[in-house]
């Protein structure tokens, strides 16, 4: 039977999609012109105003690059416009966040043993958390900090450190790390829209209405650039978190993204000095493996309720219309039966540490909570169990919850 949920559910993977492959294009049109433009070679036969030229052999053809300073002194008929890989992305990005962290706020965002708010709460500091890291970043590269970049970068750092630890004060471990990654790039698409973007424009307008352009404009592009070049590498790290619980779900989760900002530094310093000079610091390496083993390290601290604790929980509204229905009690047992042999804090499936996803189904409470996740992953699908666990998920059982979850969500309309 076509339901609701289902439809809903292929919207997401269709924006998600979408989101990817923005991405990819954003990211690779990114790192392609960082890498080109620390190629690029004086040559005495360049054209007046070009600072170097880079020539590329790719797909059986070769390409040959050069750059001017500021502008050529003629506009060409065509020119393209790098801007719509990052402005998809973000905008991609921002629905997801809604359809997952705000619609779904009840599991995805909130988790009441961390701050007790309201969802509508919730979804403001989700929302106007965003944009203040755009505002206080933007204010300190228009200040005179922009004449020291490595300061302008340690205290971009520390923003980013603190925002780490806030979101881990009130969202769910998932939830923070997926703002976090959402905070810096939004960081990075305004500096894209309201920075690199109108600083292009004018050198064009300046030289289409026959005026020298001023070659700062060009300069600040380039720092924005640089900055989004140096933060691309957590932010990915960040949006895959989610399906990884040793990132999200433990104590120091805010120190692991803390730490993963410092290698995607580190990263992008090898590569980009490699470019340049054609050799790239190996000590670079060194540090960052010895950051993921101190990241490796900090994940292994538990965090979450315990069962008892759990179970003491009284339950949410939202958890609440699970229970009061008729069909509960089989939808209990079956989950019980299984899914609670690895979704447990402590799973007994042999070589399992921690429960997939982070996904805990012991308590009424947890089972409550993941109705929905329960009925798409084992309800309208077969993906859960898996095919070679001990189960006695029948066709019969898989649409005792499906009619478990229709029955509480319409009996709450």
């Amino acid at each position: 039977m076509f339901d609701f949920l289902v439809m809903w559910d292929w919207i997401a993977f269709a924006v998600r999609w979408l989101h990817v492959i923005t991405a990819m294009a954003w990211i690779g049109a990114s790192f392609y012109f960082i890498a080109l433009d620390l190629m690029l070679k004086p040559s005495p036969a360049l054209p007046e105003g070009a600072s170097g030229e880079e020539w590329e052999v790719h797909g059986g053809g070769f390409y040959r690059t050069v750059k001017y300073n500021v502008a050529p002194s003629e506009m060409p008929e065509h020119l393209t416009w790098h801007k719509w890989q990052s402005y998809t992305t973000w905008l991609s990005g921002a629905a997801l966040l809604m359809i997952v962290y705000w619609v779904g706020g009840e599991i995805f965002l909130l988790d009441p043993n961390r701050a007790d708010i309201s969802l509508f709460l919730g979804i403001l500091i989700s929302a106007g958390s965003l944009g203040i890291g755009w505002l206080a970043y933007d204010f300190m590269c228009k200040s005179k900090l922009a004449d020291h970049p490595t300061i302008l970068m340690l205290l971009l750092f520390v923003i980013l450190v603190i925002m780490s630890w806030g979101y881990n004060q009130v969202f769910t471990g998932r939830a923070a790390l997926l703002h976090l990654g959402a905070f810096t790039a939004t960081i990075m698409t305004a500096n894209v829209f309201f920075q690199i973007m109108p600083n292009q424009r004018i050198v064009v307008k300046d030289l289409m209405e026959g005026r020298t352009p001023d070659a700062k404009y060009g300069k600040i592009a380039k720092v924005r650039s640089t900055h989004n070049n140096y933060l691309t590498l957590p932010v990915i790290f960040l949006m895959l978190s989610n399906h990884y619980p040793l990132s999200f779900a433990t104590e120091y989760s805010w120190i692991i993204a803390a730490l993963i900002f410092l290698t995607g530094v580190t990263i992008r310093h090898y590569f980009n000095t490699m470019h340049k000079t054609g050799k790239g610091p190996h000590w670079t390496w060194a540090v960052t493996v010895l950051l993921f083993i101190a990241i490796a390290w900090l994940s292994t601290a538990p965090m979450g309720d315990t069962y008892e604790e759990a179970e003491a929980r009284a339950f949410t509204p939202y958890e609440e219309q699970f229970v009061q229905a008729a069909t509960w009690e089989d939808a209990r047992q079956i989950v019980m039966g299984n899914c609670s042999m690895c979704h447990a804090r402590e799973p007994v499936w042999p070589g399992m540490m921690w429960a997939p996803r982070n996904v805990v189904l012991e308590t009424d409470q947890d089972i409550a909570r993941h109705a929905q996740q329960i009925v798409l992953h084992a309800g309208y699908s077969g993906a859960m169990p898996p095919p070679n666990a001990v189960s006695t998920m029948t066709p019969e059982n898989r649409a005792i919850l499906v009619a478990w979850y229709n029955e509480a969500t319409r009996g709450a309309e």
